[in-house]
């Protein structure tokens, strides 16, 4: 286990040295241990300000680690259960034939509402009742739970506004009360960040121009949605409003989040175990792949086979970050970067490297 640290390390400098890569961090622990905590590059390429573990990066869609725990939280209050209609506390969801939908179905992306209707656009975001106006009056792609698709934008104000009626609180207040202070990590996940904080944010960039990205699926998510866009993350009303689709964090910071949840800290064993039960399964309707999910996480990890990793949950964010957990191993990994890429290959590098060290004997 001490020899993943320099391994872990040796593969950042690489990267950041080859050009790949401008600024990454890296953290993993096991067991609830910290076993990695890696940094290499720049923050600010404009300053040369330097990547330390306490800097954050908006990590996109990868932030939905967070918004799928105050999920389970939520639920572990009683104040909702997964099969609660979404309707006995957001009445005017039911439109168009939604009033069957419950959180399970929100938590599988089954609900039927993949895109942001095509009125709202990325300016819109940082106004929630007006996001929320408009999925409630939205009209279901597919019956609630018959299909599963990726609700890239939708999901955090889904998930948000049905835990804001049950509790009357904001998704990033629940992220501070319910998650950071009571682990002690206020200064390392947010839904929106303060004023005062937004200097330690990396800097974004575009490792190809966002016009370059495909539209293939524009038929289903706006273009806006599909393309993970450096103007998007470095715009600071958007980095300080609560679109818990979307997360800032550190590696550190995520990475014991999630050794906490599978440690028993945050949900009791048989809600653990829900977490990484199959839940929905199905060929996902934005992207046409193959889809397994549990309640608020694709099953598996990152380019491990169907199956294989049956008990590893995480997210992906859009430009190449990744965060993951796997409760037979007790990994909890976590990848942040400031170069948005097309691909997942530096992700992929180091998942493979932590799992072939930590991973359970062959």
């Amino acid at each position: 286990m001490p020899a993943l640290q320099p391994k872990v390390q040796g593969v950042l400098d690489e990267l950041v040295a080859s050009g790949a890569e401008t600024g990454l961090q890296t953290a993993v622990h096991q067991h609830g241990v910290l076993v990695v905590d890696a940094v290499a590059g720049v923050a600010d390429d404009r300053t040369e300000r330097r990547v330390t573990p306490e800097t954050l990066f908006f990590s996109f869609s990868a932030g939905k680690v967070m918004t799928s725990l105050i999920a389970h939280l939520l639920v572990g209050t009683g104040a909702v259960g997964y099969d609660t209609p979404v309707v006995e506390l957001w009445p005017e969801f039911g439109a168009y034939g939604k009033e069957s939908a419950t959180l399970r179905h929100v938590l599988t992306h089954s609900v039927g509402v993949p895109a942001m209707p095509r009125d709202i656009g990325p300016a819109d975001l940082t106004d929630w009742s007006r996001v929320c106006t408009a999925l409630a009056d939205a009209e279901p792609r597919w019956r609630p739970g018959a299909e599963t698709g990726y609700h890239a934008f939708t999901f955090g104000f889904l998930v948000g506004e049905i835990a804001r009626r049950a509790t009357g609180k904001p998704m990033r207040q629940l992220l501070r009360e319910w998650i950071a202070v009571p682990l002690g990590l206020d200064s390392d996940l947010y839904f929106g960040v303060p004023a005062t904080e937004l200097d330690r944010l990396a800097r974004l960039e575009d490792g190809v121009p966002p016009s370059a990205a495909s539209s293939d699926d524009a038929a289903v998510l706006t273009p806006w949605e599909m393309r993970p866009a450096a103007d998007l993350g470095n715009d600071r009303e958007i980095l300080q409003a609560d679109i818990p689709s979307l997360g800032t964090f550190t590696a550190r910071g995520v990475a014991a989040m999630n050794a906490a949840l599978l440690a028993g800290r945050l949900i009791d064993t048989r809600q653990l175990r829900e977490v990484t039960a199959v839940a929905f399964e199905g060929t996902d309707q934005v992207f046409g792949n193959p889809a397994r999910l549990a309640l608020g996480y694709p099953l598996g990890r990152l380019g491990a086979r169907p199956g294989e990793t049956p008990t590893a949950f995480g997210w992906v964010g859009g430009g190449g970050s990744y965060v993951w957990a796997d409760a037979t191993t007790g990994t909890s990994f976590a990848m942040t970067k400031s170069r948005l890429t097309p691909h997942f290959d530096s992700a992929q590098r180091l998942t493979d490297l932590t799992a072939a060290e930590l991973g359970p004997p062959a």
